[in-house]
């Protein structure tokens, strides 16, 4: 069964106008003020969180060889809201051993602070275990589900995590690791899609997991959607934070 990262049919999109995300729903503007957009040449690519006023928490699979531009306090991308910051990221720093499936976490360095505001705050990670049938959100501003056409204003979706059997029975011969979290929608077809690769998957109030993968269809119920599990890099990331 093929692994599709949620990031690559973004290539071939060519709108960007305000809809849903896939079962989704509009979230109230700016609830989310630990959001960031990570934009190239002004278009939605990944997601991600600010953990640090000068560290975006995202995934390593949004990697890429030009700098990202970093828009904080957004709920529309299309309007030029006085509550955005916009930055550079400085540096790219993907977890060592990241192989394209494992691991899948990255920071960003931004090229200064930012200001915290109502729109713009920190996330705190969450350290301790997420229980299965946990329910949670993730959020993003990317595909409906349509291939073509990205959200404006930031979307969510609620989440129900699912055991590590469940999710590894479901996906088959894709392997499912304990540094991974899966769930699934209220209903189906329901979950993250492209573009929304990075974002969050909010448990408690705090960053539970990161946005890696999922199947061909998202939201597909018979191929969980798959996050890094963020208590598991709570050591490097704080390594990441304490060096920069």
């Amino acid at each position: 069964m093929a692994v599709a990262f949620v990031l690559l049919l973004l290539f071939v999109l060519n709108e960007a106008d305000g809809s849903r995300i896939v079962g989704g729903r509009e979230a109230a503007p700016h609830s989310r003020p630990y959001m960031a957009s990570l934009q190239v040449r002004g278009r939605q690519r990944c997601g991600g969180v600010l953990v640090r006023q000068d560290f975006v928490l995202t995934a390593a699979h949004c990697q890429i060889p030009i700098p990202y531009t970093v828009v904080l306090g957004a709920d529309d991308l299309s309007g030029n809201e006085p509550t955005k910051q916009q930055f550079s990221a400085l540096r790219s720093i993907p977890h060592p051993r990241y192989d394209g499936h494992r691991n899948d976490i990255m920071l960003l360095k931004l090229n200064r602070s930012a200001q915290l505001t109502d729109a713009v705050q920190l996330i705190p990670l969450k350290r301790g275990r997420v229980s299965t049938s946990s329910k949670c959100i993730t959020a993003g501003w990317g595909d409906i589900g349509d291939n073509r056409t990205l959200a404006a204003r930031l979307q969510e979706v609620n989440v129900t995590t699912l055991s590590q059997r469940t999710c590894r029975s479901r996906w088959g011969s894709v392997p499912i690791t304990r540094t991974m979290l899966c769930g699934v929608g209220g209903a189906v077809f329901q979950g993250f899609c492209s573009g929304d690769s990075g974002g969050p998957l909010v448990c408690d109030g705090a960053a539970a997991g990161i946005v890696s993968f999922s199947g061909q269809r998202c939201g597909d119920p018979r191929t969980p959607d798959v996050y890094t599990r963020v208590s598991s890099f709570t050591d490097w990331i704080t390594r990441v934070l304490n060096s920069n």
